[in-house]
């Protein structure tokens, strides 16, 4: 798809490539002036943590910038399998530790900080959002934008995984496959990991309350579901894959108490997507805890969707409508 990418310069854009803390970050901040601090935006970008860089999101980030006048700061984390898990997720605390104590540097209003990403980048987000709220020497984070993020790695069953497992772009086995790429963890495990046998017995009662399929509304079951239990538990599979289940990457097992701290949240689903119940369970869990949500549900939106900013052949109403949703979200804050 590269090849179909043409990059926009935006003459109201200007960007700059810094180092945050060891990471290495694009910045891109409006030309024009001011009469205060702006928000300031961190963006993690997807690629499975396998893929990406932001290069390659140079045409959304600098959009992002002049559409809604955000400090926007592109984080270039490093992937795997070159460097293990959880790397990415570490370089994108960093960085973003890094800019809310310099942000006046950049003309950012410190209590105007908002983290978000794509796909393994809005995990990433979600995770820096809920490390976050356990720092009192930063000023807490104004919001964070979670895009048709993957919050768990528990239940591969559920509807959106049975209606979506064949959809473009991302399909369920990939999912699995790369997955345990990123991991560092042998291709063999796959079957295990999509019957569920790495969860324990109490992990599963303790969970069952968040990850029950009751919590998706029966409107988004409509297309086909049935209900698969998890397989018996197997320790020994447990012991592989342990770190899957831990809140680093499966945000959406965090406790309450941690959850009704986090800031206000935007998430995005898309309705063609193997993710999209991880969304509605997450935000389900954040309403549940009192914490704001703005919600857009793209009916025709699949997974990857937002990459097609500036790609020419394929000029979807659908990304424009999703990239039009996070910048309005964004200027309200």
């Amino acid at each position: 798809m590269t090849y179909f990418k043409k990059s926009h310069k935006y003459p109201s854009v200007q960007s700059k490539d810094l180092e945050f803390d060891g990471v290495t970050v694009r910045v891109y901040q409006p030309k024009a002036p001011c009469a205060g601090p702006r928000r300031g935006f961190l963006f993690f970008h997807g690629g499975m943590g396998l893929f990406g860089d932001i290069a390659y999101y140079e045409d959304i980030c600098s959009r992002f910038c002049k559409d809604s006048e955000t400090v926007v700061v592109s984080v270039d984390y490093r992937l795997a399998p070159e460097y293990g898990f959880p790397t990415q997720h570490n370089d994108c605390l960093a960085a973003t530790v890094h800019f809310m104590k310099n942000t006046e540097a950049y003309g950012v209003d410190p209590s105007r900080v908002i983290v978000g990403g794509d796909s393994i980048g809005g995990n990433i987000a979600s995770f820096v959002a809920q490390k976050l709220v356990e720092r009192s020497d930063l000023p807490k984070l104004r919001a964070q934008a979670l895009i048709y993020p993957g919050l768990q790695a528990m239940d591969f069953s559920l509807p959106s995984y049975q209606q979506n497992s064949m959809t473009p772009l991302l399909y369920k086995e990939t999912t699995i496959e790369y997955g345990l790429i990123y991991f560092g963890k042998p291709p063999s495990l796959k079957e295990q990991l999509m019957k569920g046998s790495h969860v324990p017995d109490d992990f599963r009662r303790k969970c069952e309350k968040w990850m029950s399929a009751d919590n998706i509304p029966e409107k988004f079951k409509r297309r086909g579901y049935k209900p698969v239990p998890l397989v018996p538990y197997k320790p020994e599979i447990y012991a592989q894959l342990s770190e899957i289940l831990e809140t680093t990457f499966s945000s959406l097992l965090a406790e309450d108490s941690v959850i009704q701290k986090l800031p206000e949240t935007f998430i995005l689903s898309c309705e063609l997507d193997v993710l999209r119940d991880d969304s509605l369970l997450y935000k389900k869990r954040l309403e549940d805890n009192g914490v704001k949500v703005t919600w857009f549900h793209a009916k025709n939106g699949f997974h990857g969707v937002i990459n097609l900013v500036g790609v020419r052949v394929l000029n979807l109403p659908v990304t424009t409508e999703i990239m039009d949703r996070i910048n309005d979200f964004l200027k309200q804050l």
